[in-house]
């Protein structure tokens, strides 16, 4: 899936200059995550319902 066109955006948790969190974009059928800290590096997609039950798991720790 080519990536290099979506729109990111950071977490309001992200620190003053933006590298302390994950970004995310909405893709045709999916989430698109990737490291704040290195954008031209690994990225990963996984399904809506996948990503809103990983939030959830992360919202509760």
């Amino acid at each position: 899936m080519d990536l290099s066109k979506v729109a990111w955006r950071k977490s309001s948790y992200s620190g003053a200059n933006g590298g302390e969190c994950v970004e995310v974009a909405s893709v045709p059928g999916a989430v698109a995550i990737r490291d704040s800290k290195d954008p031209s590096g690994p990225k990963l997609t996984m399904n809506h319902k996948d990503f809103q039950r990983l939030a959830a798991t992360l919202k509760n720790r």
